[in-house]
């Protein structure tokens, strides 16, 4: 079975307190875009399933969210054949795009389907809760606030079709690290959540895209900060509605309400970086 697996953005991140059990709350509008992996799900007999990608350095064991979402779907329903699983990166890795997560999610939506099981969206999405904290919103997909650590999802009025340009600069940023510089007490500038549901709930593209915000830029180290603001000007300098980080990033997107303006940012980008994707909104 072909199946796509869709990234997120974030159209805005905060970050409310540090959790006895280290974890962090969080409070997030959360959208899919229409970057897609491509799936191959592949039922097997007498065998172990085998993972590959076109892409070396993924883990191909039990430690890939896909294999692990196989694992959990099978022990939750109580049964389910072992399956490989293909997958072609087009979303990138270490991103802020919940890549891996999607592609997880995606498993769950084939096996679903392949042992007839007949799971509702909100049942796989529990499943998914035990492999990744983003892979029920992945499940789900669309508009959604999402809270907790990620998992505690309301689903919103759609955000309007828009088009999208992804930029993801040429360095790593680590999700450990980002939250270990993180002090909630002294987080001065936050999301203007209510706002974003306001502009929403009104189908106000402009006032969602003018309130775009993600509290990881305001702790990034300052060399990496500057090239984040570099590539968010460059989106708004030609014709970005708003521009912000996506998760943990790098990767920075703006929300563009015309074709032109938005290739016209995706050609301009493409000039320094390598991953830079044009796609659009999805509901």
């Amino acid at each position: 079975m072909d199946v796509s697996a869709y990234a997120k953005i974030n159209l805005t991140l905060d970050i409310l307190r540090r959790r006895e059990d280290g974890y962090h709350d969080l409070r997030m509008v959360m959208q899919t875009v229409t970057l897609a992996d491509a799936l191959t799900v592949e039922p097997v007999e007498g065998r172990e399933g085998v993972m590959s990608s076109d892409l070396r350095y993924l883990p191909a064991d039990g430690r890939n969210l896909a294999q692990m979402a196989a694992a959990a779907f099978r022990e939750a329903v109580g049964r389910g054949p072992q399956v490989d699983i293909t997958i072609k990166k087009n979303i990138p890795v270490c991103a802020g795009l919940a890549g891996g997560s999607a592609d997880a999610a995606a498993v769950l939506r084939a096996m679903n389907q392949l042992t007839g099981a007949d799971l509702s969206p909100t049942e796989l999405a529990a499943i998914g809760g035990k492999v990744g904290s983003d892979v029920p919103y992945c499940v789900l997909g669309g508009t959604a606030l999402a809270e907790g650590r990620g998992e505690i999802l309301t689903p919103l009025p759609h955000l309007p079709r828009c088009r999208v340009v992804l930029c993801k600069p040429p360095f790593p940023i680590s999700t450990p690290q980002l939250f270990s510089r993180v002090n909630v007490k002294k987080i001065v500038h936050r999301p203007d959540t209510p706002g974003v549901l306001a502009a929403l709930e009104a189908g106000d593209l402009a006032g969602v895209a003018h309130r775009l915000y993600n509290v990881f830029e305001d702790v990034l180290e300052p060399r990496r900060r500057a090239e984040i603001d570099a590539v968010k000007s460059t989106l708004i300098d030609c014709g970005a509605l708003g521009a912000s980080m996506s998760g943990s990033g790098p990767t920075v997107f703006g929300l563009f309400d015309g074709e032109t303006a938005a290739r016209a940012a995706f050609e301009r980008l493409r000039e320094n970086y390598q991953q830079v994707f044009l796609c659009q909104t999805k509901n």
